[in-house]
């Protein structure tokens, strides 16, 4: 019998939230927004015709609000749709567009309104300061310079990046190496479709270390399949050809996000002991331990899933509309294995799903994996306490963690007072426009080249197979210079 502290929680009904633990009392305070505040912002996104677009780890004041709002050019989604919504925003009429994420999403979203013909449209981040990110931040180390220089070395290699990376570190990366980027929610399908179309490539993945440790498990368990299973993720594969993946992916061993990190053995360990019916959820950035308790759920009785947060949502979703139809009355627990922000569009998601059958009793238990010390006191704060230990990264090594403190730059004051200045005081905004990176790299400036590995995803999007084009680079690209390397790193 288990003498630890239970995970906070926080209990979703057709009616009412039903809050365990501080933690999950902050996380709720914010799902019903002030009427005033969703008023005046819908009303100055409306009159100025402002596009919103946000991602998934927004904190649950600033989601509740933007969920509330009634403007359709309101956004929340993983990074890969982003950038595309922004396009679409644009299309539809909107003459601004906010970008709330840390900025190599904003980076993305202006190099793909660039890229659709509409440099003309301005884009702003909702902070002064730059909004970094820890694992964007490891690809720009000498280290990752390293790594692609071996990458560029090699015969037939593709570099895999995932999109939480600078324009800068695209476009250097794809000056050395073939370079097309990806996201949680396609990295499988893309690899598995490179090596399906590609004879010989050597995939070279990053920077996220737990990411690639996770791919290359999932791979190397799919190997051991029959080829029915197989074939049901990815056609064009079977024992054979998975065997042949398993020899020639390879990632890079030092990069990780400061929010997934800390889903180590601990909080596996606790979730497996603690909570061994419940649903089991875990990012593909969450290092293996937790990552395995969601495989190993999944393939015992469907009951994990282990992908992207969009894939997470849906996972949750399915569950709770099955036992809707079913006649369920039971409380569903789901461990949330990803940042604490996803909670509002959980929450929308199920609600919608509760309120549509009204009546059902399904209850839904969202379960945050995180320690006591997970918690900072603040004196200031209507809450007294806040998700996030004082160190501001919300990690602890008791528990996992909360929030990421860069997405949290991202404040509802932040948003409100750049679109109060649109139009109003333009000029002020200079600061708040993404990076432009105007520095050659191999001739070309690095926004421009940095683009390019994202349209080969969209072209790998559209198609389900890599453009010819990028085939062709990388089976005809000639290895560079040794001396070249340094052009990877910072």
């Amino acid at each position: 019998m288990s003498h630890r502290e239970p995970f906070p929680s926080l209990v979703i009904t057709e009616d009412a939230f039903i809050p365990q633990g501080s933690f999950a009392e902050a996380q709720a305070e914010y799902l019903s927004p002030d009427p005033d505040v969703v008023s005046e912002l819908d009303a100055l996104l409306r009159t100025k015709k402002i596009g919103v677009v946000a991602h998934f780890y927004m904190d649950p004041e600033l989601q509740g609000v933007l969920s509330a709002c009634e403007w359709p050019h309101v956004h929340i989604s993983d990074s890969l749709k982003m950038a595309d919504a922004a396009t679409t925003m644009v299309e539809a009429g909107c003459e601004h567009v906010v970008v709330l994420g840390v900025d190599f999403m904003s980076e993305n979203a202006r190099a793909m309104l660039d890229a659709a013909g509409h440099a003309d449209v301005p884009l702003y981040r909702v902070a002064a300061d730059p909004i970094g990110c820890s694992l964007a931040e490891s690809a720009d180390a000498l280290e990752y310079g390293a790594y692609l220089t071996e990458a560029s070395r090699t015969k037939n290699a593709l570099h895999v990046v995932y999109i939480n990376t600078s324009l800068r570190t695209k476009g250097k990366a794809h000056a050395l190496v073939p370079t097309i980027t990806c996201t949680s929610s396609n990295v499988v399908s893309t690899v598995l479709t490179a090596f399906a179309q590609v004879p010989g490539v050597e995939i070279f993945f990053g920077p996220d270390t737990y990411m690639g440790a996770n791919l290359l498990e999932l791979f190397t368990t799919l190997s051991k399949m029959d080829d029915a299973a197989i074939r049901a993720v990815h056609p064009d594969h079977d024992r054979a050809s998975m065997q042949a993946v398993v020899e020639r992916f390879h990632y890079f061993r030092q990069g990780t996000c400061i929010v997934h990190h800390m889903f180590g053995d601990e909080v596996a360990k606790q979730v497996v002991e603690d909570y061994p019916d419940a649903f089991v959820s875990a990012h593909l950035e969450v290092p293996g331990e937790m990552f395995r308790v969601a495989l190993q759920r999944q393939r015992e009785r469907d009951a994990g899933v282990a992908g992207s947060t969009s894939n997470i949502l849906a996972f949750i979703e399915k569950k709770v509309a099955a036992a809707i139809d079913a006649g369920t009355t039971e409380r569903l627990p789901f461990v949330l294995g990803t940042e604490a922000g996803m909670i509002t569009s959980i929450v929308n998601g199920v609600r919608g799903l509760l309120r549509a059958r009204p009546g059902s009793g399904v209850e839904v238990e969202i379960i945050f994996p995180v320690a006591a010390g997970a918690i900072a006191e603040a004196p200031d704060s209507e809450l007294a306490v806040v998700p996030g230990v004082s160190g501001g990264e919300g990690c602890t090594t008791a528990g996992g963690c909360a929030t990421c403190p860069y997405m949290k730059m991202n404040s509802l004051d932040a948003l409100l007072n750049v679109v109060r200045t649109v139009g109003v005081a333009d000029d002020d905004l200079t600061p708040y426009f993404p990076r432009k990176y105007l520095e050659l790299i191999a001739g070309r400036q690095a926004a421009d080249i940095g683009t390019e590995p994202i349209l080969h995803m969209r072209a790998f999007s559209r198609a389900g197979r890599l453009s010819d084009a990028l085939v062709q680079d990388i089976t005809t690209r000639a290895a560079p210079a040794a001396s070249t390397g340094s052009d990877a790193s910072a």
